[in-house]
């Protein structure tokens, strides 16, 4: 899943109606807003979803739902790996496959526990491909249940089988990431990198893209780095945007996913606030730092122009 431009894939919110059910209209309305922004990809179903908190029936028709919105004009990943043993976790990826996506994610810290070696994380990878042939696939370095980082080695390795085009990223290690770009040459795979910190080092170093929660709050701005980030002119634009983005990781991780539907809210997007998660509560002193950002972000959008 690599292009030659470079690209932002977000990882999609979950919208909830207040009863606690799915609310599908806003979910079109997310989708085209992502869309409308300039994303070259979607990845539904994913953390950012509340993938966990979804039943697998809705899991399979929120992410067909995304599908039916975008209408080819992006690609879209979703998670096929859960709970239970491989073969079960492949028959999900088969299943969720089939509603009309791109690639099947995998999730590291579900393949193997973590007290098992790398050796039976690498089996165990092995033996779901072989049991979904024919199925795209990526991965991603979820921190739920918990956080396997492949190693330049492993992934090279799963490259080569022709079946992974995706991997995203949050090693949070820059050199963790040039040693993965350095031994995978297949043009038809993409790294997209989680971690923003060194968001425009990463695209130098040859990443295909971001995919981060900050684009739940400003996808346009993400955009805009992908678009800009080699482009000598606009380096102190693009240093600005770094500082701006680091100084406020705290306000956007504090009661995440609620603070990016807040956020959205307030830009126009008919999303509440309910989530399945428990992530604490959305205070008003968290409010007032959201109303904030909010503040910086316009100033930093009039300045870039965009």
């Amino acid at each position: 899943m690599n292009n030659s431009k470079k690209g932002f894939i977000p990882v999609m919110l979950t919208p909830f109606n207040n009863d606690g059910s799915i609310d599908y209209k806003t979910l079109t309305a997310l989708t085209e807003l992502y869309l409308k922004s300039g994303v070259t990809g979607l990845f539904a179903n994913c953390l950012s979803s509340e993938m966990f908190e979804l039943s697998e029936a809705e899991r399979l028709k929120l992410t067909k739902h995304v599908v039916d919105v975008v209408a080819g004009q992006v690609p879209v990943v979703a998670t096929g790996t859960f709970e239970g043993t491989i073969q079960q976790q492949a028959d999900f990826t088969n299943k969720i496959y089939g509603t009309g996506i791109d690639a099947v994610i995998l999730i590291s810290g579900l393949l193997a526990k973590e007290t098992d070696s790398d050796a039976v994380f690498v089996d165990n990878v092995h033996q779901l491909l072989n049991l979904t042939p024919g199925v795209p696939t990526g991965f991603y370095e979820c921190p739920v249940p918990y956080k396997r980082v492949l190693t330049a080695e492993q992934l090279g390795d799963f490259v080569n089988t022709g079946r992974v085009i995706y991997h995203k990223d949050t090693s949070l290690d820059i050199n963790q990431i040039k040693a993965k770009l350095s031994v995978v040459k297949n043009p038809d795979f993409g790294l997209y990198d989680a971690y923003m910190v060194h968001a425009i080092e990463s695209l130098k170093a040859g990443s295909a893209g971001l995919s981060c929660i900050q684009g739940n709050f400003f996808p346009e701005l993400i955009v805009w780095i992908c678009d800009n980030y080699n482009d000598a002119s606009k380096a102190e634009e693009l240093a600005a945007v770094q500082q701006f983005l680091e100084s406020n990781m705290g306000v956007m991780h504090d009661v995440y996913p609620i603070v990016a539907k807040y956020t959205l809210q307030k830009r126009g997007l008919s999303i509440s606030n309910y989530t399945r998660r428990e992530v604490g509560n959305f205070t008003p002193i968290v409010k007032n730092a959201v109303d904030q950002l909010q503040k910086e972000y316009d100033i930093l959008q009039n300045e870039l122009s965009f």
